[in-house]
């Protein structure tokens, strides 16, 4: 520190001691070495997780709803054998999934089934395992909105002459995904801060990069407060245009 004071402008050396250890611990925190770059090129690494993974996830999430929608809605004496067996897939699943933490779902992922070998495919890992875990409360999230939708809605699609898959497709899910929308919208922002979580597996998105710069400074404070100052911020913006676009869908809906 007593270095760094000799090149730092002479109103510093006024101040009192703990401003300048204040200071000092944020000059190693983002101007020495330009590690203001480590957090910028974590916080792209926590995007790209958090948006694969949400996008795998709505997938997953999507066709296990459908699954298990069809099948409660099949009638009395007309069971499906099929539909029957990816139920029963489908709930093994859920249990597994929202049964088991989502760290140990990721070292099991990472250092038992994928073992990746570099960066590129530790970012694969990362994506697929949040996206599966994504994809179990995405599931109930869309099974919710599809049994939002009224019983007419199906029998006015077979009356235009679709059959169970194309009223599904071009009627009752356009109208569930609007309606679970915000839910939707929570679930991206808890699977942001989940993202956290991968730097267990040595990915360096913008959480490892704050453990990075503490092992190289020795002092936690500033640079784990100033990762929740990022975690907050983006999801006080999140939550923000959220709220915009749910004025706007409820808007379009009083039309």
């Amino acid at each position: 520190m007593a270095g760094w004071l000799e090149t730092a402008p002479g109103w510093v050396a006024s101040l009192p001691e703990g401003l300048q250890t204040l200071l000092f611990q944020l000059y190693q925190t983002f101007v020495y070495q330009d590690r203001w770059t480590w957090y910028a090129n974590g916080l792209k690494i926590t995007f790209i997780v958090t948006l694969g993974a949400l996008m795998l996830g709505v997938v997953i999430g999507m066709l296990i709803a459908v699954i298990r929608t069809a099948h409660d809605s099949q009638r009395a004496g007309k069971h499906n054998p099929i539909l029957g067996v990816l139920n029963a897939v489908s709930k093994v699943y859920l249990t597994v999934i929202r049964g088991t933490p989502m760290m140990v779902q990721l070292l099991i992922s990472c250092f038992v089934i994928m073992v990746p070998k570099d960066d590129t495919g530790r970012l694969i890992c990362g994506i697929v395992t949040l996206g599966i875990n994504s994809g179990a409360y995405v599931a109930e999230i869309a099974r919710s909105g599809l049994m939002s939708i009224s019983a007419g809605q199906m029998e006015a699609g077979r009356s235009l002459g679709l059959d169970y898959r194309q009223t599904m497709w071009y009627i009752i899910i356009p109208q569930a995904i609007k309606n679970i929308l915000p839910a939707l919208g929570n679930e991206m922002i808890t699977l942001l801060k989940d993202t956290s979580l991968v730097s267990v597996i040595a990915l360096r998105d913008v959480t490892k990069q704050a453990q990075n710069i503490v092992a190289n400074t020795y002092t936690p404070y500033v640079p784990y407060i100033s990762l929740a100052v990022i975690y907050l911020v983006i999801v006080i913006i999140l939550t923000k245009l959220l709220g915009i676009l749910e004025r706007r869908l409820r808007a379009s809906d009083r039309r």
